[in-house]
């Protein structure tokens, strides 16, 4: 089986393979942009942006799925699967241990930025005033 590289010339295709594997082998600075969630109606209006990468500490709302309407902080952010685990959405296994669920980052709305690094808002100033 061949290795596939990442292609910085690859515009889109319908081919989900094609799809999966751009999503797989993009270089970190990509997948940060992947990792992007809609902002609440409040934080729109504030910022004048719709969406912006989550990080963790970020206080986001479900939108879809089993703990659909549940808000909670986002624990950990699992760059190599492109999902997001919430403290509040936890799966009991058979065992009886809870374990948390991997979320897709478009399946939460951010309600609350974690803002105690300054470089992410003076990014989020920067990113509003460039629309």
């Amino acid at each position: 089986m061949k290795s596939h590289s990442f292609s910085e010339h690859w515009n889109s295709s319908k081919n989900p393979s094609k799809q999966r594997r751009y999503r797989k082998n993009a270089p970190l600075h990509i997948k940060h942009r992947l990792l992007s969630a809609h902002l609440s109606k409040e934080l729109r209006n504030t910022y004048k942006i719709r969406s912006f990468p989550l990080r963790t500490g970020d206080t986001v709302m479900i939108m879809r799925g089993k703990f659909k309407g549940m808000e909670g902080k986002v624990e950990k952010i699992y760059m190599k699967q492109l999902k997001v685990s919430v403290d509040t959405a936890k799966i009991t296994t058979k065992k009886g241990t809870k374990v948390p669920l991997k979320i897709r980052p478009s399946a939460l709305l951010i309600k609350e930025l974690n803002l105690s690094d300054n470089r992410r808002a003076k990014a989020l100033e920067k990113y509003g005033k460039a629309r």
